[in-house]
């Protein structure tokens, strides 16, 4: 970790240069050793190693980085908080083998456990930041019993999958030592997007979040396609829940197959657009998953829980009009989204007596409301 003012002031001014991004940064440490020893250089020095326009700029004090400096010193002063730098003993080996490791990586949290992070005990669930009420609920289940059989679970605190399967792992970890690490496009003293932040807090205290950005970078787009290297980097595979064809989730997947990692998908609707990215996915040789015991013998991980089977729920097929009315209206829809008048056709209801039914079965939680008038059945993963 940044042990003194110094070092910390030379990795934060190197960051903040313009002109200057990872590559040639790596270039500079390899060429002299440490990010002090590449502001003791001479312009002529450093053209031997960068263009002449990075070598003036590397002689200029950045705007902002005296203030940056004195933030980053006091972010630093709280026990859970921490900055690693390329090379340090801390530095997650993880990312050492992707094929562009973040230079420095901001961390709140377990930090401890930050040597530790291997990708054989971590896997990342990543989906729709839009899913269906079903996609919701497998996100969080699935992301419950992986981490109760031991694994990290690994996303990027987004809106919909994202926040589910951190929500489901912190749920099932038990006392594992990290249930879940969050990464994420900003910098770390600010939570976006704002309605997570009791989910970031409760990560913060129970697992770790990550970010190489500097403090007080806000929510850029483009930040976060490329945060998501670190995603599938520091995960032996991705599970993708849901996910439109252009989606962000499809470009960790990619991301995950160039760093050489698995890629595993859940099937959903036809009709779904939110299933179509994970259908593409699985037709270009992606594994099918429909439990987390699929992931864990695609893993070749033991299951704790081989006696309790967690299978996508099929209750309510071969309902017949002789059942409950909650259950012949259930086999009724089916598992695809349905709208109303499909639905009065096919159990032929009286209209009053259908809406009433499935306001009583969607504050049960077995039905889920859908835009343009649609409804879902809702299972348990």
């Amino acid at each position: 970790m940044v042990q003194t003012d110094e070092e910390l002031g030379a990795w934060l001014r190197l960051s903040l240069t313009q002109g200057v991004g990872n590559e040639t940064m790596r270039r500079l440490l390899a060429a002299w050793g440490s990010a002090q020893a590449v502001f003791q250089q001479s312009e002529s020095a450093l053209r031997q190693v960068v263009q002449p326009a990075q070598a003036r700029a590397l002689m200029a004090v950045p705007d902002g980085w005296p203030a940056l400096l004195e933030d980053t010193r006091q972010w630093l002063q709280a026990p859970d908080h921490a900055l690693v730098t390329l090379g340090d003993d801390h530095y997650p080996t993880a990312l050492l083998n992707i094929p562009d490791p973040p230079l420095m990586l901001y961390a709140i949290g377990r930090t401890q456990q930050l040597p530790t992070l291997t990708p054989s005990t971590a896997l990342a669930i990543v989906g729709s930041r839009n899913p269906t009420p079903q996609g919701a609920i497998n996100a969080r289940d699935f992301a419950c019993g992986l981490a109760a059989s031991g694994l990290t679970i690994v996303s990027g605190l987004a809106l919909g999958v994202d926040g589910a399967a951190h929500e489901g792992a912190l749920l099932g970890a038990g006392a594992h030592p990290l249930p879940t690490i969050a990464i994420v496009g900003t910098g770390l003293d600010r939570v976006y997007p704002r309605q997570h932040r009791d989910l970031a807090h409760q990560i913060a205290q129970r697992g770790l979040i990550l970010s190489e950005y500097p403090l007080g970078t806000p929510p850029l787009a483009p930040n976060f396609p490329r945060r998501n290297r670190l995603i599938s980097g520091l995960s032996q595979a991705t599970l993708v829940v849901e996910a439109a064809l252009q989606s962000g989730s499809l470009i960790t997947a990619k991301q995950a197959l160039e760093q050489g990692r698995d890629v595993m998908a859940i099937p959903g609707s036809i009709h779904s657009p939110q299933s179509k990215g994970c259908h593409a996915l699985i037709k270009q040789g992606a594994k099918l998953v429909e439990s987390t015991q699929d992931v864990l013998e695609e893993l070749r991980l033991p299951d704790p829980f081989a006696q309790v089977p967690l299978a996508l729920a099929t209750s309510g097929a071969g309902m017949t009009a002789e059942d409950a009315p909650e259950d012949a209206l259930l086999s009724a829809m089916g598992h695809d989204p349905v709208n109303l008048d499909a639905l009065q056709a096919r159990c032929g209801w009286p209209t009053a007596q259908l809406q009433a039914q499935l306001l009583e079965l969607e504050l049960m939680g077995q039905v889920g409301r859908l835009p343009g008038g649609l409804f879902q059945r809702v299972g348990r993963a």
